[in-house]
Parts: C-alpha cells; sequence; structure tokens
C-alpha cells in the first residue's frame, strides 16, 4: 500500500525540470496548510497522538534509491494523517521542511490546519441521516477531517454527555450518533465493515471511535486490524 502513496508524495515535491527552476506553483503559506486523514491499513493504534510514520525507500525515475520522510504521522486506529496545501485541482503533501519553515510543531499545525479548513469550507453541520448524523460543510473531499475538529465534538458533548461514537469511513463519509442511541450504534457497529470496503480508493477507517472526555479512542477494532 505505501508505494501508490509514495507515488502520490513524489508528485508532489519532485516537479518536472521546468517547474523545479520555477516556484512549486501553488499557495505553500501557513494560510494554506491543510491536514486530511489516511488509511494506515493494519494498524490499530490504541492512543490518540501523532507519531511520525518515519522514513521510507523509493526508487527514481533513474533507478536511483532514495530514503525520504514523508512527514505522515500516524493517528488512531487505522489512519494517519498528512498535512497538505490546498489548491484547485490537487493537495500537495507538505514536508517535514515545509513544517519546519513555518515554525510549528506537528500539534500546532494540526490546530492550524484544522482552521483553515473551517475559515474556508465552513463550519461542520450535524445533519440527520436516517437514525445517524452526517458530518457535512462544503468541500466532500474534506469533511473526513472534521474528524480531527475538537470545538465541534466538545459541543457534541455538551448535548450528549455521554459520549458519541462515530466513523469515518470514507473522504466523504463521517458520521456519527449518542453513545446512549444503541439503535444508531448498532447500526454503524454491522455495516462500518461494508462501507468502508465499498469505498475503494477513497475508503479512510474500518473502526468506530468513541468521543468523551474531550478525547477519541477506539470502540470498535477495525478489520484486520494489529493493536499497537
Amino acid at each position: 500500500m505505501l508505494k501508490p502513496l509514495l507515488a502520490l508524495f513524489f508528485a508532489s515535491i519532485f516537479p518536472t525540470p521546468v517547474a523545479a527552476q520555477t516556484s512549486r506553483g501553488f499557495d505553500d503559506s501557513a494560510q494554506n496548510l491543510m491536514v486530511v486523514l489516511r488509511e494506515s491499513q493494519g494498524s490499530n493504534k490504541q492512543v490518540e497522538s501523532l507519531v511520525p510514520m518515519g522514513k521510507a525507500k523509493a526508487k527514481l525515475q533513474d533507478g536511483r534509491e532514495i530514503e525520504i520522510d514523508t512527514g505522515w504521522f500516524e493517528y488512531l486506529g487505522d489512519m494517519h494523517v498528512r498535512f497538505v496545501f490546498d489548491t484547485p485541482t490537487s493537495m500537495p503533501s507538505a514536508t517535514p521542511k515545509d513544517i519546519e519553515r513555518l515554525a510549528l510543531t506537528p500539534e500546532a499545525a494540526l490546530e492550524l490546519a484544522v482552521r483553515n479548513i473551517k475559515r474556508v469550507y465552513g463550519e461542520p453541520k450535524a445533519v440527520p441521516l436516517n437514525d445517524l448524523f452526517e458530518v457535512k460543510a462544503k468541500s466532500p473531499d474534506l469533511d473526513s477531517s472534521y474528524f480531527l475538529d475538537k470545538d465541534f465534538w466538545n459541543a457534541q458533548l455538551k448535548k450528549y454527555p455521554d459520549g458519541v461514537v462515530a466513523l469515518v469511513a470514507k473522504r466523504g463519509g463521517l458520521m456519527f450518533a449518542p453513545l446512549v442511541d444503541l439503535k444508531a450504534v448498532e447500526t454503524m457497529k454491522s455495516s462500518v465493515a461494508y462501507l468502508h470496503s465499498s469505498s475503494e480508493r477513497m475508503r479512510i477507517s474500518s473502526a468506530l471511535y468513541l468521543f468523551k472526555d474531550g478525547k477519541w479512542s477506539v470502540y470498535q477494532a477495525p478489520v484486520g486490524a494489529r493493536t499497537q
């Protein structure tokens, strides 16, 4: 799974020779930094935190093999975090040097990126969907990123103090229900694996997550996961 992900990463940091002689061709300022969630297949990280995924080896077109630090971070369950820059047609990855250049820690970068998403694409809204609530804003590709918006989830806890259970099966598929709504939670338990697998390249997580006391934890483990 890592090879196609690295191909996308290289496309954003190693432009064609002509482009390399000019600018990167997009806004790489702090005000354009955003964040996305992506799948870490087979993982089941138990603690919500940003842990660097480390370096990976990749082969260039001329056959040379190099080692790079993608700047991606394991986050929770089978999900990892990537910092990106927003453009009209793509989201080039922010490299570790970008985060260093912007004088940000990973945690500060996460907070800034979430604020930028809300500024550009709006505050998330909880839209009723049968027994569940769907989290929506102005860009379906970034709906899943609102999983990282602690202000939104703490606001839900004021309504549902026992906690909320969420699934983020795909990029445009962030849903939740109050923990006490047993019927809705059972619906998510029985459907998350299918929603995830059927989403193909858009999929993110096959787990369920519990938000309580201001933090996330794994509520139902990802399919085929190994505990970390």
